[in-house]
């Protein structure tokens, strides 16, 4: 068993993913801190000086000045601007994913190297200037 385990630890793809995760969950703390350091302070300040970390409705009834204080009491709470800067989190993770998914994308298209033949339909190299097939004239791409 502990052989068989060996083995699918070298595999490169296990490998591969827990780079991925490592670098994943780095890469979650910066977009927290990005997030929650950078650029909520700006959006509060231009919304009246709001802290989005401070956000939040006491279910006790009670008012309480931070969410800190609240914890410290005790009182159950709904903590609404935490999650609205979890919410950012994931924008910026998933416009980020999307960025470098799009450029793989367009870094695995290969340029075509066969065309159609306008006369026949049959596939001709793409530097062709008579089809083969048909041995008709065409214009080079």
């Amino acid at each position: 068993m502990l052989r068989e385990f060996r083995d699918f630890v070298k595999r490169g793809n296990v490998v591969d993913l827990a780079v991925a995760l490592i670098l994943g969950i780095a890469f979650g703390r910066i977009v927290t801190s990005f997030v929650t350091d950078i650029l909520m302070p700006p959006v509060g300040l231009v919304l009246g000086r709001v802290d989005f970390a401070n956000l939040f409705i006491s279910l006790n009834g009670q008012r309480y000045p931070t969410l800190q204080a609240a914890k410290v009491a005790g009182a159950p709470t709904i903590n609404y601007g935490i999650f609205f800067n979890t919410i950012l989190d994931f924008i910026v993770v998933a416009f980020v994913i999307f960025l470098v998914v799009r450029q793989i994308n367009r870094m695995r298209r290969e340029s075509p190297t066969t065309r159609e033949c306008p006369y026949c339909a049959s596939l001709i190299p793409i530097k062709a200037t008579r089809c083969p097939s048909c041995t008709s004239q065409v214009q080079p791409a």
